[in-house]
């Protein structure tokens, strides 16, 4: 008798638990289905207020999921972050300590998904970024790096067309550089990073092939571009273009 109670009260024991542990699953497994709908839903907010140039409302939404692990928000924000630090209003100590947030909420995107094209692109970005407030000889320093996360973005989604303009400026950084910067270049590397302005051009006609009229910038480029190989009548075309560009954003102000 005493044994098949202590069997009887055993078997409820482990029905019990059973129970328990099946509970915990489906709370569990609610939970990561809720948490999944609100990323999404946190990302739809942050799409239209990026749509409707709503910057600072943008940064605000973004900021309170810092610490998230979901690589489409972190790129989202370090993009937010890096946006609001490019707001004529914003003073310039806000600006540095914004454009190192943008670049940690990059560099985590990265590292919580190496295969998120976005990640790669906003890495190269705020890299760049930083290097503006650590001199010229980190920004050509980090000049490789920077191309191969944009080429490596390129190959992720090759209709980006944000990326390949943004090969392009880095071509044409590279073929205006000033003498005393090459001389930096070459104590840096074996082969310096060298380009044309005929590569850059190549590579701003391939953006607005691939998404005409996407962006104000890429208008200007091909116009300062053409304006560098001396054709005078292209570069009227496109900065005419530019300067047409309906203005939705501070930089489309500024272009």
């Amino acid at each position: 008798q005493v044994l098949r109670r202590s069997l009887q009260r055993g078997a409820a024991l482990s029905a019990g638990s059973l129970l328990v542990y099946e509970a915990r699953k489906l709370i569990s497994g609610f939970a990561e289905v809720h948490a999944s709908f609100k990323v999404e839903e946190v990302i739809e907010q942050a799409d239209y207020l990026y749509g409707s140039g709503e910057t600072e409302k943008l940064y605000q939404l973004l900021v309170q999921h810092k610490n998230s692990d979901d690589a489409e928000l972190l790129w989202r924000l370090a993009r937010a972050s890096r946006d609001l630090a490019q707001l004529s209003s914003t003073s310039a100590e806000e600006k540095r300590q914004l454009a190192y947030e943008a670049f940690e909420c990059a560099k985590k995107a990265l590292e919580k998904n190496e295969s998120n094209f976005a990640a790669h692109k906003w890495y190269a970005i705020c890299l760049s970024d930083v290097g503006d407030f650590e001199g010229i000889k980190t920004k050509i320093g980090n000049a490789i790096v920077i191309k191969e996360h944009f080429q490596r973005a390129i190959e992720l989604n090759p209709k980006d067309a944000t990326t390949i303009h943004l090969i392009g400026i880095w071509c044409y950084c590279f073929a205006e550089m000033p003498w005393y910067q090459r001389k930096i270049a070459s104590t840096l590397f074996a082969t310096p990073p060298t380009s044309t302005f005929q590569e850059a051009l190549r590579y701003f006609h391939m953006a607005e092939e691939a998404d005409p009229n996407f962006y104000s910038k890429n208008l200007l480029y091909l116009g300062k571009t053409y304006l560098k190989l001396n054709n005078k009548k292209m570069a009227l075309l496109w900065l005419s273009k530019a300067k047409d560009y309906p203005a939705h954003t501070e930089e489309d102000k500024q272009v």
